[in-house]
C-alpha cells in the first residue's frame, strides 16, 4: 500500500511539472530585444546606427543608441562642435527627424549617444517599457525601429510592431533599403527582435 501511494505521488509530481512550466511561458513579456551582426567598415560616411522605440502616434518614447559622430559630429574651423547630422544630413535621417534632435539638449542627446563600437561582432539592444524618463509606459501598441547609414544614401531602415501586453515571442520585422551599396552591405546583417 505504500508502494502504491508513493507511486501515485510521484505521478502527480510528474503530472503537475509541465503545468507549472506551461503557466509560466504564458505570462506577459516585460522588455523588447533588438540585435543584429555588425560588421564594422572602412571610411568615412558610414558605421552609423540607432534603435529607438515609438508610440502609435509615432512619437519617440525612447532612443536606445545613436551613433557618437550622429550626434557629437566634429569640431569646425571655429573650434565649435557641429552634431554629424548637421554637415551629413544621410546619418540616421529618420531617428533625427522623429526624435526632434534639432530640439535636444547636448544632455538630451549624451544620455543615448554612444560610441561606435571598435569591433565587429553581435550587438543587441534591449528595451524595458521605460521612457526617457523613467517612468513605465502605458500598455499597447509600440514600435522598434533601427536605422543604419550603410555608406552615404544607402540607408536601412527596419521596424516592427508589438504590444506591451504580448507574450514573449518574435517579432516581426520589415526593412526597406533606400540605395544598394554593394561595398558595405554587410554592415548590418541578421536584424531579429523579440519580447522577452
Amino acid at each position: 500500500m505504500k508502494t502504491r501511494l508513493f507511486t501515485l505521488m510521484m505521478l502527480a509530481v510528474v503530472i503537475t511539472l509541465p503545468a507549472t512550466a506551461q503557466k509560466k511561458s504564458s505570462s506577459k513579456a516585460t522588455s523588447v530585444e533588438l540585435s543584429f551582426n555588425y560588421q564594422k567598415q572602412a571610411g568615412g560616411g558610414s558605421n552609423q546606427w540607432a534603435v529607438w522605440i515609438e508610440n502609435a502616434k509615432g512619437e519617440v518614447v525612447r532612443t536606445l543608441y545613436v551613433s557618437s559622430f550622429t550626434t557629437k559630429g566634429r569640431g569646425n574651423a571655429n573650434g565649435q562642435r557641429r552634431r554629424g547630422y548637421t554637415f551629413r544630413p544621410t546619418c540616421v535621417p529618420t531617428w533625427v527627424k522623429n526624435a526632434g534632435a534639432e530640439a535636444m539638449t547636448d544632455e538630451q542627446i549624451d544620455a543615448v549617444t554612444g560610441a561606435t563600437p571598435r569591433e565587429s561582432g553581435l550587438l543587441t539592444y534591449t528595451w524595458d517599457f521605460k521612457d526617457a524618463t523613467g517612468k513605465t509606459v502605458p500598455a499597447g501598441e509600440y514600435k522598434i525601429c533601427l536605422e543604419a547609414t550603410l555608406f552615404f544614401e544607402s540607408i536601412l531602415y527596419y521596424s516592427g510592431t508589438f504590444s506591451t501586453k504580448d507574450k514573449p515571442g518574435a517579432i516581426q520585422l520589415s526593412s526597406t533599403l533606400t540605395k544598394e551599396d554593394e561595398q558595405h552591405k554587410n554592415m548590418v546583417t541578421e536584424v531579429a527582435a523579440a519580447l522577452k
